[in-house]
């Protein structure tokens, strides 16, 4: 099994992370993706070994270690990239424990303007009119007021991707480890936001090609009844559009951009 350096791409959803992973791994030295299993698998390893299972007796705190970066290691064990960021919404709550782990990765967090992710998944549903969505359970009906607050609710996709990029943000081992990427940013200007996330990684620069971009992950969009979910353009390019949210949904979330507030913004933390 081949040595490989970890880094983890988080944050909320519909803000640029499938972009970032196909502009990525555009570079033969790294490979990224759509959120895959790993997260859920640590979450599941964590439970069982916790003292709920009596087994856990025989298990040290370098049996832990040693369980859990085997995660990891074993499914990207067959990817020949030395350079691995492995995508998860819930990286972002295993700060602590990702820092024990692996201590000189790096989370990369892509955000935006709640309001406009919020439009995103709108038009992603209304689009895919006669296919439930995987995102409400595969439950059809409802109106846009209960699909936002189920979206936002601490348990919705929104609302959980989040409440664990604020847990990150501002939590103790975000200085120095917590890159934040705009929307914005990486759609506007990607040249210099990969030349800065290049620099922090400690890698040499590789020139990416922003006119041809290629990602496919259809069948898992499909599968999970939201096709488009991961559709990138294949250029990067700024859409210009009018919201389709009624105005009182779009201006609820107008506020909650924390990471703008520069007064807020813990020492160490990278903010593009």
């Amino acid at each position: 099994m081949h040595l490989q350096t970890y880094h983890f791409i988080s944050g909320l959803p519909r803000s640029g992370s499938t972009l970032l992973a196909a502009l990525l791994r555009q570079n033969p030295r790294f490979h990224a993706g759509i959120s895959g299993p790993t997260g859920g698998l640590f979450h599941t390893l964590l439970g069982e070994m916790s003292a709920r299972n009596e087994f856990s007796v025989f298990l040290t705190e370098d049996h832990r270690r040693r369980i859990l970066r085997s995660v990891l290691q074993a499914y990207h064990a067959d990817n020949p990239a030395p350079v691995v960021f492995d995508t998860h919404r819930s990286w972002c709550t295993r700060l602590p424990l990702l820092t024990d782990l692996y201590p000189d990765s790096k989370i990369i967090a892509c955000v935006r303007d709640v309001s406009w992710i919020m439009d995103s998944l709108e038009r992603l549903i209304r689009r895919n009119n006669l296919q439930p969505s995987s995102i409400f359970n595969y439950q059809p009906g409802g109106t846009v007021y209960t699909r936002i607050n189920g979206l936002a609710a601490p348990d919705g996709m929104v609302g959980y991707a989040y409440d664990a990029l604020k847990e990150a943000y501002f939590g103790a081992q975000a200085a120095n480890r917590l890159i934040l990427v705009t929307y914005e940013s990486l759609i506007q200007d990607p040249q210099t936001v990969l030349k800065v996330l290049y620099q922090s990684l400690g890698e040499s620069w590789f020139p990416h090609d922003f006119e041809h971009i290629a990602f496919d992950a259809e069948a898992f969009d499909d599968k999970a009844g939201t096709p488009g979910l991961h559709q990138i353009h294949p250029k990067v390019v700024m859409p210009e559009r009018q919201t389709i949210l009624p105005p009182d949904l779009f201006q609820r979330f107008a506020h909650d951009a924390f990471w703008t507030n520069k007064a807020l913004r813990p020492k160490g933390i990278i903010v593009l």
